[in-house]
């Protein structure tokens, strides 16, 4: 199977300074992250907290969830943190 997205909900884990979201395979859920570094790449002058990186990663998740199905798609694990080196 492929990797898909049907549930497009996202949270922001303040601890970690990412932004949540999973993908599935099947009947298996993949989780990933997105690194703070990553969404400023994205958009530079969006604001630095939560309300930034949940407007960045909305406005960015095509391009999020194709970096993500690649990623996916080299190594097949349960969990991936993309930062910006992989959206290079």
């Amino acid at each position: 199977m492929s990797l898909t997205f049907p549930n497009r909900s996202r949270s922001y884990d303040e601890a970690g300074k990412r932004i949540r979201f999973v993908g599935h395979d099947g009947m298996f859920q993949i989780s990933f992250s997105v690194a703070a570094d990553a969404m400023a790449k994205m958009q530079p002058g969006a604001a630095a907290n939560e309300a930034g990186y949940l407007a960045t990663f909305d406005t960015e998740s095509s391009a999020i969830r194709d970096v993500a199905s690649r990623a996916y798609d080299r190594t097949r694990k349960s969990m991936y943190v993309l930062t910006a080196a992989d959206f290079g």
